[in-house]
């Protein structure tokens, strides 16, 4: 006997929430077990049960109605409570509302020195930083990538990407897989980029007015530093 009065009392927890009373019940068990715990928990209330506002909540995605408006009329009727409410539901998003919403997002950062994503950027999408951008993944063709500094794809970048925007020359834009559709550095601009065949790690800078596109490990462009500097 005692094991199944703790079951019943599990079944019905009550709490205070701001001006509610919040209710949580098990819908695996049946309703007579139910409103015979809710009977024995408002009855202990008395008369603070008069004109509350209680949140019904079994605890699930799915709504239970028919069960919400069973209890709900049963408290109303023998302990007057003044409404009987179910709390409101999490939206789900499904794999495709998701994917869709990845397709037309733009990413805006401001807060940091680094923007850092991982992943595919698909055609369509936007990637903004405020300074510099990395990218662990490809960029697809379409796919428009910009930076106020330096931009690294650890990747293919296939897309169009503009470091130091709106007017620093002094970057580069460095890619696994170099073949974009267009790149601006600055304000110079540069498209039809012949694609590299060994699929070496190339990077673009600017150098006497124009862009130049070199293999990353023989330039070595920060070798010559005597020390690490902050870009």
């Amino acid at each position: 006997m005692e094991e199944k009065a703790n079951q019943d009392r599990a079944s019905v927890r009550l709490k205070g929430l701001g001006d509610s009373l919040y209710v949580t019940v098990d819908p695996t068990r049946p309703a007579e077990q139910l409103q015979k715990e809710l009977d024995r928990l408002f009855t202990r209330m008395k008369h603070l049960a008069i004109n509350a506002r209680v949140i019904l909540d079994t605890g699930e995605q799915d709504s239970h109605g028919d069960l919400i408006a069973h209890l709900g009329k049963f408290l109303k009727n023998t302990f007057g409570v003044g409404s009987v409410l179910e709390p409101p539901r999490k939206r789900l998003v499904s794999e495709e509302q998701a994917r869709r919403h990845d397709m037309e997002s733009s990413w805006h950062n401001y807060r940091s020195d680094v923007l850092m994503l991982a992943g595919r950027v698909r055609s369509g999408q936007q990637v903004t930083a405020r300074k510099h951008l990395l990218i662990m993944g490809d960029v697809n063709p379409g796919a428009v990538i910009s930076a106020g500094g330096d931009i690294l794809v650890m990747g293919r970048l296939r897309g169009i990407a503009a470091a130091g925007q709106p007017d620093n020359q002094d970057v580069i834009i460095l890619a696994l897989d170099f073949q974009p559709t267009q790149i601006q550095i600055g304000g110079v601009m540069a498209a039809g980029l012949p694609p590299s065949p060994r699929k070496l790690p190339e990077f673009a800078y600017m150098e006497n007015g124009a862009i130049v596109v070199e293999d990353y490990l023989d330039a070595d462009p920060f070798g010559r530093l005597t020390w690490p500097q902050v870009r």
